[in-house]
This record gives structure tokens, C-alpha cells and sequence, in this order.
């Protein structure tokens, strides 16, 4: 179980790590290559010093709406395949800590729980999409998610193909048989449950499903094809979110794949505020990649971004608590994060924006 002394979110990770199998936590932790974007994002985070301001009042509170979503603080849930690998209860447990925390859950297309289910739990849904190779079936998976309640589309835009991951090459990681993508599947074994030596069983299914030939006119066709508010993940160069925000995104979320996919990206944090220049006030940024603690939310915010995603620290807290860990860790991340505003001299989360910041050096 999660300690109750838990002082940090970092402190969560030996503890998981202690409870999965070393494949396991090799998939959820690992980055590509040689690793040098993963390690990036925690350097850049570090790097970015807060001017506080002094006398700036007492904290009113922190709540904010995204995409159209009110919520508790500017705080969602990343989205993260196949949660079942850390806890048999999977997303399921991850929404239910997401209600309880009064913030959205990103629900990976590749989700080990089927979208109605997850719904069920109570907690807000962003429904994030990889771009399928078929057609009918990606129309078919926009629907599912719309019919289950989805609140908005996030559209995942950096994985033409998966990242060269070693750690799951070495451990020629493949998911177990009762682990499957249940939004995309009959609930069969595919090739993600085919183990082979040297290989990446989860890299061989999604180039199976995933079109790599995605384009702006494909995004377009989207955009017309639903009502629901409209997120683009993965983008860094600040050109891409201008054409985003031509397109008619709702928001983009900077992010580097949490360092899962081009080894030599710049840490998400580093390319924050050239999109936040190039966008302005036209659509909503939010930032994904090595958050840790409050204080990376106020970094974020006082960069620009309107809010950020949770990822790995969750899936640490899933693997020791289920849905009761997570929502701890959640509520540890806002004690957090209402002590940076105090100290930052924020009584509000506008007054974060008016905040000082200088930026180390960061890939």
C-alpha cells in the first residue's frame, strides 16, 4: 500500500518499483533510445527558477476549466496504455481517483479497459486517439467515445511509428494475455501478447494499427467530424501549433512523449514558450512531460501554459494503492502546488502569470 508518510511523488517510484516485474517497470519508466529526451525533462523542469512576489494575499483557490471542463486545479491525468499491467483494476481505479480529485482522465486510445467502463467511474473524459490505419476503424472508436460521454478528443501526433524503446527490445517485452487494448479489440491475443526474442512485442502491434501517413487534412477531416472540443498532442515546434490553431484545435498539449519517441527532442519545457508566444490567447497549451511535484505546476503556469498532465508518478501510485494511491498522490500534487502559489505570492492562478521565471539550460 502507498505509505501514508509519503512526502513526495518521487518517493512513490522505489515502491513500485519494488512491487513489478522488472519488464513492467521497464515499459512504464523507459524512454527511447539512448534515453537522453527522458532524462531532459526532469533537467529543464529543474532548471526553471520563480521570482516570488511578497504580500500578494491570501490563496482564493485553484479552480480552473479546460477544454471546456471545470476542474479542481489545472491538473489532468496523462494519458497511459494498458494500466492493467500495474493493477488489476487498471483505468477503472485511475478515473475513480480522477473523480475523487475533481480532474479530467485522458483515456489512452490503448486503454486495457473498455471507455464505457472507465466512464462509469465518474470522472471526466478526454478521449485521446492514436491515428489507425483503417478508416471505418478509427470512425468506429471516435464514435464508441462519443457515445460513452467523452468531454473532448486529444489527438496524439508524435508516433508516425513507436519509438526504438530499448529497455522493452532487451526484455523483447510482451503484454500478458489477460492485458488487452479493450477499446481496439475483439478480445483476442494479438501480436502485442507474441513475445520474440529481441523484439518489441507492443512496437510490432502498433505498427500494425497505427497510420503513419497522417496529415493536416486528416486533422481537418476530424475537426469537421465532431463537436467536442479538440485537443493536438505531441507538438514542440512552434509552426505546428500555429497550424493547429488555424485548424481550429481547441488547445495543444506541448510534449515530447514523456522522452518515448524522438531521442534528441528538446525537453517539453524548453519549447513551451516559443509555442505560447506563437499562439498567444488562441488556444489553450497545456504541458506534458517529467511533471513531479507543485512546484512543476507553477512553473508551467507561470511559462504560459494554462495547465499540465500527470503521467508516471500515477501509475506508481496505481501499482501500490489502486484507486486510493493515486487519489493520494493527486491530493499530495495539490498540497504541493497550493504551498508554490502562498510562497510565489499567486492568490489566484492569474497572478501566476504575471510571475518572473528564468530558464536553465535544457535540451
Amino acid at each position: 500500500m502507498t505509505p501514508d508518510v509519503t512526502l513526495s511523488l518521487d518517493e512513490l517510484a522505489a515502491g513500485a518499483r519494488s512491487v513489478l516485474a522488472p519488464e513492467v517497470w521497464d515499459f512504464i519508466e523507459g524512454g527511447s533510445g539512448s534515453e537522453i529526451t527522458l532524462r531532459a525533462n526532469r533537467q529543464a523542469l529543474d532548471a526553471v527558477a520563480v521570482y516570488p512576489r511578497v504580500l500578494g494575499g491570501v490563496l482564493q483557490g485553484t479552480q480552473t476549466t479546460l477544454l471546456g471542463t471545470p476542474m479542481s486545479m489545472p491538473v489532468a491525468v496523462a494519458p497511459m496504455a494498458y494500466q492493467r499491467l500495474v493493477h488489476p483494476a487498471g483505468e477503472v481505479a485511475m478515473a475513480e481517483a480522477a473523480a475523487q480529485a475533481g480532474v479530467p482522465l485522458m483515456l489512452s486510445a490503448l486503454s486495457s479497459c473498455g471507455v464505457e467502463e472507465v466512464a462509469r467511474a465518474g470522472a471526466t473524459i478526454w478521449f485521446q486517439l492514436y491515428w489507425l490505419a483503417e478508416r471505418r476503424r478509427l470512425e468506429q472508436l471516435i464514435a464508441r467515445a462519443e457515445d460513452a460521454g467523452s468531454a473532448a478528443l486529444v489527438v496524439t501526433l508524435d508516433v508516425p511509428i513507436m519509438g526504438r524503446r530499448l529497455r522493452d527490445v532487451r526484455n523483447s517485452f510482451a503484454l500478458p494475455v489477460d492485458v488487452l487494448a479493450a477499446n481496439l479489440t475483439d478480445g483476442a491475443a494479438s501480436s502485442a501478447h507474441r513475445a520474440r526474442a529481441g523484439e518489441s512485442a507492443i512496437a510490432a502491434h502498433t505498427s500494425e494499427l497505427f497510420g503513419p501517413a497522417l496529415s493536416w487534412a486528416d486533422l481537418e477531416w476530424l475537426r469537421g467530424r465532431t463537436s467536442l472540443p479538440l485537443a493536438l498532442k505531441g507538438i514542440l515546434d512552434p509552426r505546428d501549433a500555429r497550424r493547429a490553431v488555424d485548424l481550429g484545435a481547441d488547445a495543444v498539449v506541448v510534449s515530447n512523449h514523456g522522452g518515448r519517441q524522438l531521442d534528441g527532442a528538446p525537453a517539453s519545457v524548453t519549447a513551451l514558450a516559443g509555442v505560447v508566444t506563437e499562439v498567444g490567447q488562441q488556444c489553450e497549451v497545456l504541458l506534458d512531460s517529467g511533471i513531479r511535484g507543485g512546484m512543476d505546476v507553477l512553473r508551467a503556469l507561470a511559462l504560459g501554459a494554462r495547465g499540465v498532465l500527470l503521467g508516471r508518478p500515477l501509475l506508481w501510485a496505481l501499482a501500490l494503492d489502486g484507486a486510493a494511491g493515486a487519489a493520494r498522490a493527486l491530493e499530495l500534487l495539490r498540497t504541493e502546488f497550493c504551498q508554490s502559489l502562498t510562497l510565489a505570492g499567486c492568490p489566484d492562478l492569474a497572478a501566476v502569470r504575471e510571475l518572473r521565471t528564468d530558464q536553465g539550460s535544457g535540451r
